[in-house]
């Protein structure tokens, strides 16, 4: 199994593909939703989702997809479950496994999920899934996070990565440190750098096998409320520290999010950290939701008259974030395509 887990995540960050992030909750997609006034229900989610997953070639861009519960169980319009359609396009199928937040200790949050997770991994190997995500969350200010969140985010992603690698899954590990805030880009350098040692110092102790498992991490930014917007060098240079103080050889590849930056942005960052890299171990792929979708849920806005607008605009921006990846972006670019 070892030998199949490692190839699969080797696949996810195959040179120039990255993955989508599909993954939002029900109450994350009613609320994108809402700020462009289109009616949050089942169907619709599917109809969104749809409109991503068939958009033609985008499997050019996209090693693998992350989804919701919700997602996988739903179909294409031909009835087709998304998971299977998806591996038929040669696009890997995953999911977020993790159940949101709860409140630990005062003013911070842990990610729950673990209570009859290895249930719910039986039910989804029964499917064509092949990965798994979990996101914790650290947010900084001048007291957080505290020394317990970082342990207890650590202990927690452990036991998920031990459990999926069991269950037959490639885990993607997301410490998040969360762009709120008024922080430098040294500060989330710092604390960046700080969960990542403690997590890896965890899954070392677990016996987690660190060559099947892919990171998800946040870039090196200064906090959204800091005034600062750190041009894509900074960016690069703090995130490529951080990274090379941090994350062990054998981790085949980290793929970024994208949280709190515009497409533009996210897609300048990769560049640069592309084009900076050098000779390091890893893959530096992206997992972007935002940056890769903020486009095309605009333009799609709901309404089925749309979709093939809505579907160019999502196969640009891929491809953009796509040559990023191989630090061949430029700007000019944007309007090139």
């Amino acid at each position: 199994m070892n030998k199949q887990l490692t190839k699969i995540a080797k696949a996810l960050v195959s040179p120039a593909k990255g993955l989508l992030a599909a993954d939002e909750s029900a109450g994350t997609i009613e609320k994108r939703f809402a700020a462009l006034g289109i009616p949050s229900n089942p169907e619709m989610h599917r109809k969104y989702r749809q409109m991503l997953f068939t958009t033609a070639g985008v499997e050019e861009f996209l090693s693998g997809i992350i989804m919701f519960d919700e997602t996988v169980r739903q179909k294409t319009g031909d009835g087709t479950l998304f998971p299977e359609y998806l591996t038929k396009k040669g696009i890997i199928p995953g999911i977020k496994v993790d159940e949101g937040r709860e409140p630990f200790g005062e003013g911070e949050e842990a990610t729950k999920g673990l209570d009859g997770l290895g249930k719910r991994l039986q039910e989804y190997s029964q499917t064509e899934l092949q990965f798994t995500k979990w996101r914790g969350v650290i947010k900084i200010t001048d007291i957080y996070p505290t020394e317990a969140l970082l342990e207890e985010t650590a202990k927690r992603m452990t036991e998920y990565a031990k459990v999926s690698q069991e269950a037959g899954f490639v885990p993607i590990c997301e410490p998040e440190v969360l762009m709120d805030g008024n922080h430098t880009t040294a500060r989330c350098e710092e604390v960046t750098t700080k969960i990542l040692k403690v997590l890896f110092e965890k899954l070392k102790q677990g016996s987690v096998n660190l060559g099947a498992l892919i990171l998800k991490v946040n870039m090196a930014l200064p906090g959204k409320d800091s005034g600062v917007k750190a041009a894509p060098l900074e960016v690069a240079q703090a995130t490529l520290r951080t990274l090379k103080n941090s994350v062990p050889s054998e981790v085949p590849g980290i793929v970024f999010l994208s949280g709190g930056q515009t497409s533009q942005e996210a897609t300048a960052n990769l560049n640069e950290i592309n084009k900076l890299m050098g000779d390091v171990p890893w893959q530096l792929s992206f997992s972007f939701a935002r940056a890769l979708q903020n486009e095309p849920l605009e333009a799609w806005a709901g309404q089925d008259s749309n979709l093939k607008k809505a579907q160019e605009m999502f196969y640009k921006r891929a491809k953009l974030i796509s040559l990023a990846r191989q630090g061949k972006y430029q700007k000019e670019m944007e309007n090139e395509l």
